[in-house]
């Protein structure tokens, strides 16, 4: 079996297509979307499109929640601006979307931990910075959860991790959001380090797994232009250098 993930997608269509178009000439049987599908200031409605013609299996991302589910008034600017451009029908699709999904046998797919969609799986917050859990926290966050593989996504970092046992962790990091600030205490940003889109293709052989970690080149320039005329000169950085500040 050859599966593809990807996540976080957040709006960002012209790295969505460029990664579709990967994923194809590679063959892959499957194709899993993590979640935080459409929140940014980029193409929302374009790329919901795209997933619902596609029909490709989603799990359903913190922001897809916020979006579906928070009064507009107390929206993040990125989730109000997806929110506008949706339509109702469309936002109700995100809200509905599975909080988990296994889609092959010994094979788990969440959007940050089983638990918690807003909770780094993989990730601690260190003096403003994302840096790899210990192991102990890994498995508490688990909550004692056993698969043979886990997929998970939410800090935009591309990692493979063992996990407790046999398990193997795998986050395919962003396809749309290289970098970004999260204000929220304790504050952070997340930077991949490069523009590039993201994703992962894992191959299953007998037992074993075999990771690859995928960078994709498109027209981040064209994006973070658009992120600057909707007024968002952050990610209009975080989309052209892949860092933040």
């Amino acid at each position: 079996m050859q599966l593809a993930v990807i996540a976080d997608i957040h709006g960002n269509l012209l790295a969505l297509e460029a990664v579709l178009a990967d994923i194809a000439r590679q063959g892959a049987e499957h194709t899993i979307n993590l979640g935080d599908c459409v929140s940014g200031p980029l193409w929302p409605r374009d790329t919901m499109d795209v997933l619902e013609t596609l029909g490709i299996a989603s799990v359903r991302g913190n922001h897809d929640r916020w979006v579906a589910e928070t009064p507009r008034e107390r929206m993040f600017p990125s989730d109000a601006f997806a929110f506008d451009a949706l339509s109702a029908g469309q936002r109700s699709v995100l809200g509905a979307l599975p909080a988990q999904i296994n889609p092959a046998a010994g094979v788990v797919a969440v959007h940050g931990t089983p638990h918690d969609d807003n909770q780094y799986l993989l990730e601690d917050v260190a003096e403003g910075q994302l840096v790899l859990a210990q192991p102990s926290s890994i498995a508490s966050r688990l909550g004692g959860l056993s698969t043979r593989l886990m997929l998970c996504a939410h800090s935009h970092l591309p990692r493979v991790v063992q996990g407790p046992g046999d398990m193997l962790i795998v986050n395919p990091g962003s396809v749309g959001c290289p970098a970004y600030v999260d204000p929220t205490p304790p504050a952070h940003v997340s930077q991949s380090g490069t523009p590039h889109a993201r994703y992962a293709l894992i191959t299953q052989r007998a037992h074993a797994w075999t990771v690859a970690l995928l960078t994709v080149e498109y027209d981040w320039m064209k994006a973070s232009r658009r992120a600057a005329d909707n007024g968002r000169t952050e990610w209009a950085q975080a989309l052209a250098t892949g860092f933040i500040g």
